[in-house]
C-alpha cells in the first residue's frame, strides 16, 4: 500500500518515439528506486505495454483510478491518458507524439499542484514533434514555468560535483548574447542562492562565466558585455550577502567548480553551460529552479536513431529519479 513516508514521483513518458518509455521501465527495474519513492508513470499504458515486449523488465504494469491507495511492490502504475489505443510511432517526428508530451506534462503539472504528486520527472520531448502538434514551447522548462504562472526560473544541470544554471537557454547565441542584461543576471544567480539555500547549503558559493573569451579580459575582446550586462548584477548580489565570484573565463571556471572550487556555475547561454557537463558523461540531471513544484529531468534528447533496439542507457533517468526524491518536500 502507499507508504506516506515516501515521495510520490510522477514520470512523464516524453515523446513516445523516443527512448523515453525504454529508459522509464528500465529505472524502474532499479530496486533501490522503489525503496526511495513510488513511481507513477504518466502516460499511455499500451505504449508501456509494446515497450517492455523488448525490454523484458519482468515488471507489472497496471492502470491507475487515483493516487491515494494502490500496491507499489510489484505493480508499476500508470495514469493512462490512452492517446495510442493502437500502436505509435517509434524513431520519427510524429504532431502524434508531440501533442501526447504536451498532454502528459500538463496532467503532471495538475496533479503536482495539486500536490497529489510530490515531484515531477520528465523523459525527453522532441521541439519539433511539440511545434508540429500546435506547442510553440522551446522545451520542457518554458511549459512548466507557464503552466506555474513561474516568472523567474532558470534551467540546472547537475552532475556530480558541477552544477550549472543558465542565464539564456533555448535561443539562438546572437539572440541570448542580447537578452543578457544585468536584471536577468542577477536574477540568475538569486535564483542559484535561494536553490542551494534550500538544500542545506547556508552560504553557496556561485562563479559567474563571462560572454567573451577570458571574460573580455578588461576590455580586450569584446564590446564591453561583462562590464555592461555581467558586473552590475554580480556587484549587486554582493551588496545582499551572496557569496559570488566574477565574471570569470568560461574555459577555467568548469574545471574549478566541478574540482570543488564552487557549488554553482553561471552560464551566460546554452553551449556555455551544456557542452561541460555533458562531456562528464550520462549522469547529468536537468533541474527547473524558481517553480514551486519540484522537476528534474534527464539531460539528453530523445535519441530516434536507437528508439525501439533495447540499447539506451537508463542512468541519467535514475540519476534525475533520485535528484527528484532528495528535493521533494519531506513526507511527515
Amino acid at each position: 500500500m502507499r507508504k506516506l513516508d515516501k515521495p510520490v514521483i510522477g514520470l512523464t513518458m516524453g515523446d513516445v518515439a523516443g527512448i523515453g518509455p525504454e529508459i522509464i521501465i528500465k529505472a524502474l527495474m532499479d530496486k533501490e528506486i522503489t525503496k526511495l519513492c513510488i513511481p507513477v508513470v504518466i502516460g499511455d499504458l499500451n505504449v508501456l505495454i509494446e515497450t517492455d515486449k523488448y525490454v523484458k523488465s519482468g515488471l507489472k504494469f497496471r492502470k491507475l483510478s487515483n493516487l491515494e491507495n494502490f500496491e507499489v511492490d510489484d505493480v508499476v502504475g500508470c495514469i493512462d491518458l490512452n492517446l495510442f489505443p493502437d500502436g505509435f510511432p517509434r524513431g520519427i517526428v510524429s504532431k502524434a507524439a508531440g501533442n501526447a508530451a504536451f498532454r502528459y506534462l500538463e496532467v503532471a503539472i495538475k496533479l503536482a499542484k495539486e500536490k497529489k504528486i510530490d515531484a515531477i520527472c520528465t523523459a525527453p520531448l522532441n521541439k519539433e514533434a511539440l511545434h508540429k502538434a500546435g506547442f510553440f514551447y522551446p522545451g520542457h522548462t518554458e511549459i512548466l514555468a507557464e503552466l506555474t504562472g513561474t516568472k523567474d526560473y532558470s534551467m540546472m544541470l547537475s552532475t556530480g560535483k558541477l552544477n550549472v544554471i543558465h542565464v539564456t537557454t533555448h535561443i539562438g547565441l546572437i539572440d541570448a548574447i542580447n537578452m543578457i542584461n544585468p536584471k536577468r543576471v542577477y536574477r540568475t544567480i538569486k535564483l542559484a542562492n535561494d536553490t542551494f539555500i534550500k538544500a542545506g547549503l547556508q552560504r553557496p558559493r556561485i562563479a559567474v562565466c563571462g560572454i567573451n573569451p577570458h571574460a573580455g579580459e578588461n576590455g580586450l575582446f569584446g564590446y564591453g558585455e561583462e562590464e555592461d550586462k555581467i558586473i552590475p548584477a554580480i556587484n549587486e548580489a554582493k551588496k545582499e550577502g551572496i557569496n559570488v565570484y566574477g565574471p570569470l573565463p568560461a574555459d577555467t571556471i568548469f574545471y574549478r567548480a566541478n574540482r570543488g572550487d564552487f557549488d554553482v556555475v553561471v552560464a551566460m547561454y546554452h553551449d556555455q553551460g551544456h557542452g561541460p557537463v555533458k562531456v562528464l558523461g550520462l549522469e547529468g540531471v536537468n533541474i527547473t529552479v524558481g517553480l514551486q513544484i519540484v522537476r528534474t529531468s534527464v539531460d539528453h534528447g530523445t535519441a530516434f536513431d536507437i528508439a525501439g533496439k533495447n540499447i539506451a542507457d537508463e542512468l541519467s533517468m535514475i540519476t534525475a529519479i533520485k535528484k527528484a526524491i532528495e528535493l521533494a518536500p519531506t513526507k511527515q
